[in-house]
């Protein structure tokens, strides 16, 4: 009986509803509202920092870093706060262009987060004039929000409009930024004029505490959350931010017990669209935002509250934390599906701490890993400042951790279909079933990744720069989110849809026999044919094992089988490919009698790819040279010297 119930457990196979939400509502479950009121630490006695007037305070804090957030400061003394222009918005929606209004937007917010810890570290006065300026420069604005996410007003528009305000990403940032700016720097502030202080926490109250009280219709938000809507990244992040303003500014006990109540029941909204696996379907360049940000938002509320509510022994959580350590392939390389890069591997200290918190060594040693391959590591921050001074809170601490990273054997995702499996002579594998309809989608279903000794062999190309068209109804015209640009098939030349109802069926995962398979028919439209088609792969002594087994209703075009890769490619011995990436070599084979070879050069204009993979990719079609309805095809991708 045991053996049976190994084998079910080595051999899952997902039946799950792909689009899942759960009931779990566990920050509600801890505690009712009469209760938070009662356990909440007012007057912000819950800060863990030194106020700024406590000079040795912030000397024992910051240590060695004291130098570098001074030095940093000291660039912004003669910034010249930079104006966005009514322009600037509208070109977001002439030419889909964002970063024009983000950049100048950005420097300015950089520049207060600078001034502000630098003149923490010191404490000499010397950056508080700066400092105003950045603050009243900021209070002069209409709005906080990008240009991108101001189709939220009612106008649909990109230009702020004066009678409403906002909550995004930006906007929440820059409220917790200048809550924390408040907080350190109101009295000092006043020494100059009161008017400050008072002007800023007026455009606080308005902007972030009382349009998040009124105003339900954020999606975000999810407070009529429906099933077969998204709940991403945006939703912790947002609520973070919103937490940590009115835990700094709130006096009220009435008040701030609704207010965080109420964020309380929104951040269960993300946890419950999360499956219990913890994986991160936005992929591990948002991890940082999505499971990062939730840890944040955890963290804020832990320690607003004494310790009394907590989340942190939950097994969810602590798998939502661990997916980023089990993503990370080596050598800054990850497991990218959907809108990530396949470069990076995530903050070090906020895994450290997220780690700590949910007792997984695992992460602690990761986060250790990360910090000891960075070259350079003088501190810095950014308008995140409540991870820039958690950071500086538990440097030290982090420093004794071992560093270490080591993937396991295999790491399985039954509900969301992720599926890793690694081996001993250096090949790493990432395959997904999953459905076309997840946050930051590609058309993917099926596509795996193939490194060997960390690099990237066959690929993911991951997501260009942002723009208007990214997040539109033609998202699906951009190459990289197109099926026929992942390793996948085009049956009867017609590529895979997007929508929730196209997804991986009978996706079955054998740790033993370390296969994966999926049929992934039901993520083609109706033109496509086909009725079956299950794409299956077996890792095994130095190489994998693709197969293709279909059945098509109709023949109408011959199938093309697709793989996307880098580096140099030789096709000079017919049925073998050779691939070669820095020094890694390996050969595709496939039957010469089945199929017609060719190679397509996509060249990479956009520096947020060519900054990865270089110039330009290749992708590889493998077209059939006959139609049939019924048959299988293999191929094998195997290590070379």
């Amino acid at each position: 009986m045991k053996k049976f119930s190994l084998l079910l457990l080595l051999c899952v196979v997902s039946f799950v509803q792909t689009q899942a939400y759960t009931e779990r509502n566990l920050l509600q479950k801890e505690v009712t509202i009469a209760q938070l009121k009662e356990a909440l630490l007012l007057n912000q006695s819950w800060v863990p920092y030194p106020a700024y007037t406590d000079r040795a305070g912030w000397d024992e804090l910051l240590t060695a870093h004291k130098a570098d957030f001074i030095k940093a400061g000291e660039k912004k003394l003669d910034y010249t706060w930079r104006v966005v222009k009514a322009t600037d918005y509208l070109e977001y929606e002439r030419s889909g262009n964002r970063n024009i209004m983000q950049d100048p937007f950005g420097a300015n917010n950089s520049a207060i987060a600078a001034l502000m810890m630098a003149e923490l570290a010191e404490g000499k006065g010397r950056f508080v004039d700066q400092l105003i300026n950045g603050v009243f420069h900021s209070c002069e604005m209409t709005s906080w929000v990008l240009s991108a996410h101001l189709s939220a007003q009612h106008s649909k528009r990109s230009l702020p409009d004066y009678k409403e305000h906002v909550i995004d990403l930006t906007s929440g940032d820059m409220g917790s930024m200048l809550s924390w700016v408040y907080y350190f720097f109101h009295t000092e502030f006043d020494k100059a004029n009161p008017v400050i202080a008072e002007r800023l926490r007026a455009e606080l109250q308005e902007r972030i505490l009382d349009t998040y009280m009124h105003v339900d219709r954020f999606w975000w938000m999810a407070f009529d959350y429906k099933p077969g809507r998204l709940v991403n990244n945006w939703n912790p992040w947002c609520n973070s931010n919103v937490l940590q303003c009115f835990l700094l500014l709130e006096k009220d006990p009435e008040v701030l017990a609704k207010a965080v109540y109420r964020s309380m029941i929104s951040v269960d909204k993300f946890i419950n669209y999360t499956h219990s696996d913890g994986a991160c379907e936005e992929g591990p360049s948002y991890w940082g935002h999505a499971a990062g940000k939730m840890y944040d938002y955890l963290q804020v509320l832990y320690d607003g509250t004494g310790g009394k509510i907590s989340l942190f022994d939950e097994p969810i959580i602590k798998n939502m934390g661990e997916y980023i350590s089990r993503s990370y392939v080596g050598d800054g390389w990850v497991v990218n599906f959907a809108d990530a890069s396949a470069k990076g591997g995530g903050d070090g200290a906020v895994i450290y701490r997220y780690g700590k918190a949910v007792n997984s060594v695992e992460m602690q040693q990761y986060a250790a890993y990360l910090e000891n391959k960075k070259e350079k590591k003088t501190a810095s921050s950014s308008r995140d400042i409540f991870r820039t001074l958690q950071t500086v809170l538990y440097a030290n601490e982090m420093a004794t951790a071992t560093p270490m990273h080591q993937s396991p054997a295999y790491t399985w995702y039954p509900e969301t279909e992720f599926c890793y499996m690694g081996s001993a002579d250096g090949l790493f594998f990432a395959a997904k079933g999953g459905y076309n309809n997840e946050s930051h989608n590609h058309n993917d279903a099926g596509t795996f990744s193939l490194y060997l000794n960390s690099i990237p062999m066959l690929i993911d190309a991951g997501v260009g720069t942002y723009t208007r068209q990214t997040f539109s109804s033609e998202r699906y015209n951009i190459w990289t989110m197109q099926s026929n640009y992942h390793n996948l098939p085009m049956i009867n030349g017609v590529p895979q849809s997007f929508g929730a109802k196209y997804k991986a069926t009978a996706v079955a995962f054998n740790a033993k026999k370390k296969t994966f398979s999926a049929n992934i028919a039901t993520a083609y439209p109706a033109s496509a044919c086909v009725d079956q088609w299950t794409r299956s792969y077996s890792l095994k002594k130095n190489k994998l094992n693709i197969s293709d087994r279909f059945v098509l209703n109709k023949e109408v075009a011959p199938n093309q089988i697709n793989f996307l890769t880098w580096g140099d490619v030789d096709m000079s011995v017919s049925g073998k490919i050779k691939i070669t990436v820095q020094g890694e070599c390996v050969q595709l084979l496939y039957d010469a009698k089945l199929f017609t070879p060719s190679i397509e050069t996509v060249v990479l204009k956009d520096t947020r790819l060519s900054n990865v993979w270089g110039k330009e990719v290749y992708r590889l079609s493998l077209q059939a040279k006959k139609m049939v309805k019924k048959g299988n095809y293999s191929f094998v991708v195997e290590k070379i010297s």
